[in-house]
């Protein structure tokens, strides 16, 4: 993800990047910008000839229509990016509270456990939950920028679901086995892991929900079918103008369909996705600062 300052705005007006929509649009706004100048030629010389005319209204009419989808769209794609954040700044929140859990059940400087050489297994106790809370993040990440598998690929071992297990069956262990606290403390111990197992759902939902195919493929076929044909209804009104002004078109229209599509799948490695890796070192420096 990219950081800037949203207030400076000639810096961002004249900034590009290499994710920027005009550098992947170069060569087919080329392409079509040939189109339309040699259709804005072919329409020209029948008009003077008497043999073709070309009106706006039309797509005066559909434009709006398009802006409506386009709006949707977007609106669609950042509400996944956003709740994609959102469940991360909760992953965030959860496992700082394990980590406070952990350090308050297993105190290692109590009188009692450290004559019964219970200290030394209870920082060793720490230390586990500590690899495994940081260990999560990163699980978590690489699981949800893993390409779907095709049908019939064998589906590799799922490391968050492991380590949330992990952790779990060591709480089991610190309250059953050991005695260490209150068994009443683990109840809150379980929660705390059961919402890191439900932010992996939720994660997994955007992931594996794509927009619906049919209105995806509309969209981009309605696009592509208003662009083709505008310079038909401006050539009436702009001439030879028609030609920047379609390509003008076609580059916000595709831009504003490639942003959408960056942003609705927010866990990958693209510029406007989450910030996930430095989300995990955040988790890590936190949990290290209470449990080592």
């Amino acid at each position: 993800m990219i950081k800037y300052n949203p207030k400076s705005w000639f810096g961002l007006i004249f900034e590009f990047h290499r994710s920027d929509t005009f550098r992947k649009m170069f060569w087919v706004l080329i392409a079509f910008g040939v189109y339309a100048a040699g259709l804005t030629y072919l329409m020209l010389t029948y008009q003077e000839s008497g043999g073709a005319h070309s009106s706006i209204t039309v797509h005066s009419l559909l434009g709006f229509v398009i802006g409506l989808l386009l709006v949707f769209r977007t609106n669609t794609a950042y509400d996944r990016w956003w709740e994609g954040r959102k469940q991360w700044g909760s992953l965030v929140n959860t496992t700082r509270h394990l980590a406070i859990q952990t350090r308050a059940l297993l105190k290692p400087t109590d009188p009692d456990s450290l004559e019964t050489n219970k200290g030394s297994e209870r920082i060793a106790a720490r230390g586990v939950a500590m690899n495994l809370l940081i260990e999560y993040p990163c699980a978590l990440a690489e699981h949800l920028r893993t390409a779907p598998l095709a049908d019939g690929e064998a589906h590799p071992p799922h490391r968050p679901n492991k380590m949330a297990s992990e952790l779990l069956q060591e709480a089991v262990r610190w309250t059953s086995i050991e005695k260490w606290f209150d068994p009443r403390l683990y109840i809150g111990m379980e929660r705390s892991i059961a919402r890191l197992t439900d932010i992996t759902g939720a994660c997994e939902r955007i992931r594996n929900t794509p927009i619906p195919y049919n209105y995806n493929m509309f969209l981009k076929k309605f696009i592509f079918v208003y662009v083709m044909t505008m310079p038909l209804g401006l050539i009436g009104t702009f001439g030879y103008w028609s030609v920047p002004i379609s390509v003008f078109a076609l580059y916000i229209f595709g831009s504003l369909e490639l942003l959408a599509e960056e942003i609705e799948e927010p866990f990958g490695h693209d510029a406007s996705d989450l910030p996930l890796d430095a989300l995990c070192e955040t988790m890590e420096r936190n949990v290290r600062e209470l449990l080592e």
